[in-house]
């Protein structure tokens, strides 16, 4: 499902200057796209994949989602995380402040990844698809 990741050619190195957070921004947009195209060939009202995917995007599920790629990251990867993490607040009220921090960190190694190595950000994605069908 992360084919039209495949798609995108890579910027060249040093194209863009963005901080954390607006690549944890763009992150968070590329993941709800994935997820979105993920849900939209399954049967249903569109309130009930409305809310699968929100279940996919939330904090939790996205340090959740890190949690099983850190495997299978890099160094560099892992650096992204880290300076996502280091530059995210404390989150929403009632949020769990450990793990907004995390889904900031994997929002911003997404949004690094889409735009300077999309076929690596594709492997990735797929790393979780093996993973999530062998929890099942």
């Amino acid at each position: 499902m992360s084919d039209w990741i495949r798609l995108q050619h890579s910027l060249p190195a040093g194209a863009t200057d963005l901080g954390a957070l607006q690549l944890a921004w763009l992150g968070d947009a590329v993941w709800e796209l994935h997820q979105r195209l993920r849900h939209c060939r399954q049967a249903g009202r569109s309130k009930d994949l409305h809310r699968a995917v929100m279940a996919e995007v939330r904090a939790d599920a996205q340090a959740l989602a890190l949690k099983r790629l850190e495997p299978w990251l890099t160094e560099e990867e892992k650096d992204l995380v880290r300076r996502g993490r280091n530059r995210a607040g404390r989150g929403p009220r009632g949020a769990d402040p450990a793990a907004y921090g995390k889904a900031t960190g994997f929002e911003t190694m997404v949004g690094w990844l889409f735009l300077q190595n999309p076929t690596r950000l594709a492997q990735l994605l797929d790393r979780l698809e093996e993973t999530e069908s062998a929890l099942s």
